[in-house]
């Protein structure tokens, strides 16, 4: 039996535990605060904040909530360690946003920062865009954008729904989404080589690569993985912010779209927002802008049913 097991703050715990009430079993194994079967799936929640999907379906069903896996997905540290000086070097970094968000796609950014350009984009104040708020990263990324190589990628929220149907997770479309971004960079610049290539990691080093079996090209030499990356060169800090800015513009033309404003992230407001959507223009309408297998899907439902 597949399992598959994520880990949550106390907050998503009662959120996971308060939606999976009505399938309660009423038996909890040893550690454990709940256990529920739901349609040929077992999911057992533990005081440790682990929660375990178990079932053929169990890595789609625990993807509705937006979490990374506890095991294999979410990276305890640095896969290797980097080279002296490295913040000094010419380095292609990338990164992605979106991941977490019920309405938008997920977006990618990979970005060549050289030497030349290191005290321009540190005077222009880039940094982690997850420090920022969107007028300051709309304000950065238009400076940037044309002084540094990029490329941006987003997966628009129907193929995502198409791909999660079909049975892939969301770290093989990162996988893909950033392999494919470094691709590009690394054909803008040619014959131009970074000294480096940093990704902001979301996955350990062979999940990665394994996610990238069936691409045609895979991006290998000179390849780190460290998690908050954007700390560690302006390439990533840059790749932040463009892929942010990008997120913003698809946010922004969503809510022109639909009429009405729209929540980032995954929570209550995003559940009355979804409803509202539904009320309007019906559930087909709400898959086109949406993660459909995230939970608020399964909530805005019900509140429509009240």
């Amino acid at each position: 039996m597949a399992n598959t097991i994520i880990q949550v703050p106390t907050s998503k715990m009662e959120e996971i535990k308060a939606f999976y009430k009505p399938f309660d079993t009423g038996k909890t194994p040893p550690g454990a605060v709940f256990s529920a079967k739901k349609q040929g799936l077992t999911i057992t929640a533990y005081k440790s904040g682990k929660v375990m999907f178990q079932g053929a379906a169990g890595a789609i069903e625990a993807a509705k909530w937006g979490v990374t896996s506890a095991a294999g997905e979410k990276p305890k540290s640095s896969a290797s360690p980097l080279p002296p000086q490295f913040s000094s070097k010419n380095v292609l970094g990338s990164d992605e946003v979106g991941t977490g968000d019920f309405f938008g796609p997920i977006t990618v950014c990979a970005c060549y920062v050289d030497r030349e350009h290191m005290p321009l984009l540190a005077s222009l104040g880039v940094k982690d865009s997850k420090a920022m708020k969107d007028p300051e990263i709309c304000r950065i990324a238009e400076k940037i954008i044309p002084i540094v190589p990029h490329s941006v990628l987003a997966c628009p929220n129907p193929k995502y729904n198409e791909l999660i149907a079909a049975g892939m997770n969301q770290g093989k479309m990162k996988a893909i989404l950033h392999n494919r971004a470094l691709s590009n960079v690394l054909a803008r610049i040619a014959p131009t080589r970074p000294e480096a290539i940093l990704i902001d990691q979301f996955a350990e080093k062979n999940t990665y690569y394994r996610y990238l079996t069936n691409e045609r090209e895979i991006v290998k030499q000179d390849v780190y993985f460290a998690t908050k990356a954007e700390g560690l060169h302006l390439a990533v800090a840059a790749a932040s912010i463009i892929a942010r800015y990008k997120f913003v513009q698809i946010f922004a033309e969503m809510e022109q779209e639909l009429g009405m404003p729209l929540t980032k992230g995954a929570g209550a407001k995003v559940d009355q927002e979804a409803a509202q959507i539904i009320q309007r223009y019906g559930l087909d309408t709400l898959k086109q802008y949406t993660k459909e297998h995230f939970a608020n899907t399964d909530k805005a439902i019900r509140i429509t049913q009240r």
